[in-house]
């Protein structure tokens, strides 16, 4: 297995614990948002500052995930099993795939619809329905974990696809948190109006 993986570097783990912490962070800070206003309350009152200083600490952790996911990989054993041009292929595929569905349900959603709007009480009028969502009930997460996969076959890395497997399960918990707790607030949303 040490051929395919190499445990004693650093690197996987520290990108594993990114992998990790940002949604537990980003969950965590939205609940206290939507429970004790706590970011407005830092923007001196405004949400939309609130939410859109979310979406820059949001956006940034991605980014610092993303470059340490690729000096994980750069650190990482490749596997003679996956240089080949097929394999390629789907990587390009699955990164044309995944960017498509990322990228196309934040211009549907905007800034306050990507980055937790609605636990700062900017709601959507409507829920999203054409595409992505029309395609895939969660095409971020989606998206996200096929880019995460399409650069593992890229760079060959068996490492790679254990890290995405990891993308992948932290993505399911985390859905199982924030699926209800929207629904709870549109619920609660549709009552008011009745």
């Amino acid at each position: 297995m040490s051929d395919l993986i190499d445990f004693t570097q650093p690197s996987l783990y520290y990108t594993l614990a990114h992998v990790l912490f940002n949604p537990i962070f980003w969950n965590t800070v939205a609940r206290a948002e939507y429970n004790k206003k706590v970011l407005t309350k830092l923007a001196g009152g405004n949400r939309y500052l609130g939410c859109y200083g979310l979406a820059v600490t949001i956006f940034s952790l991605g980014i610092t995930r993303d470059l340490l996911y690729h000096s994980a990989l750069e650190a990482q054993p490749t596997s003679a099993a996956l240089d080949n041009s097929l394999v390629q292929l789907v990587a390009v595929g699955l990164f044309l795939t995944g960017n498509i569905l990322v990228l196309s349900s934040m211009w549907a959603l905007g800034v306050t619809g990507t980055y937790l709007g609605d636990y700062f009480g900017i709601l959507m009028s409507e829920r999203v329905t054409g595409f992505p969502f029309n395609v895939c009930d969660n095409p971020m997460y989606i998206g996200s974990t096929c880019t995460f996969l399409a650069t593992a076959l890229w760079y060959k890395s068996p490492a790679g696809i254990l890290m995405t497997a990891v993308v992948y399960i932290v993505y399911k918990v985390a859905l199982t948190y924030e699926e209800p707790f929207t629904g709870m607030i549109y619920a609660n949303k549709d009552n008011k109006k009745n």
